[in-house]
């Protein structure tokens, strides 16, 4: 039953993935009119059907709001920094190796190369624990137990006294921090926070 439920999991995670990269316009969800083109939910259409409702699962309502968070974020360093949490995020759920990632982001055509551990070390005192403190996070994520609650941007977090990096992605060391307003658990990079 292990095996089945990994390939299932697997699955998912490649969907996932896919779904990150595949332009709003080709989602079935656009195609039925309930997300427009940025992905926003148009809440004048109902799931009044089967056909929507697969259009808009909880997994797809997830996915969409990884996406529009990601779109949100402008180039560089952040970016790269938050689609690895995202990534991590996964990673940790389906208890993935980078191995499996790469493989999953290579049929999604997307190039693991690109994401090169490039952060500012700014934070980070020796064998790599975060300085404790108050950060600001540079741009939206969500919240690491429910997925849908949003850490906006400009919101505090607590990194608290010896952390150290949770794992990593692709060489891009994650950490856990606790988000002030919410009191729950978020995924960081270090390219993601400022004082």
């Amino acid at each position: 039953m292990g095996l089945i439920k990994r390939a299932a999991d697997l699955t998912y995670t490649f969907r996932f993935i896919r779904m990150l990269v595949l332009d709003w316009k080709d989602w079935d969800a656009y195609k039925q009119g309930i997300i427009d083109e940025n992905g926003k939910r148009n809440k004048s259409v109902e799931l009044d059907s089967d056909e929507k409702r697969s259009a808009y699962t909880p997994f797809i309502r997830l996915a969409a709001n990884v996406k529009r968070l990601l779109n949100k974020i402008p180039g560089g360093g952040s970016k790269l920094g938050s689609f690895a949490a995202a990534l991590y995020l996964v990673k940790e759920r389906y208890t993935l190796s980078d191995r499996q990632l790469r493989k999953i982001l290579r049929e999604c055509g997307i190039d693991a190369s690109g994401l090169l551990a490039e952060e500012n070390q700014w934070f980070v005192l020796e064998d790599k624990q975060l300085s404790p403190g108050v950060y600001r996070v540079r741009n939206p994520k969500v919240l690491n137990t429910t997925f849908e609650e949003f850490v906006a941007q400009k919101d505090q977090i607590r990194v608290l006294d010896n952390s150290y990096p949770v794992g990593d992605v692709f060489g891009i060391d994650i950490y856990e921090a606790i988000h002030c307003r919410t009191n729950k658990k978020v995924y960081i990079s270090i390219s993601e926070i400022y004082k």
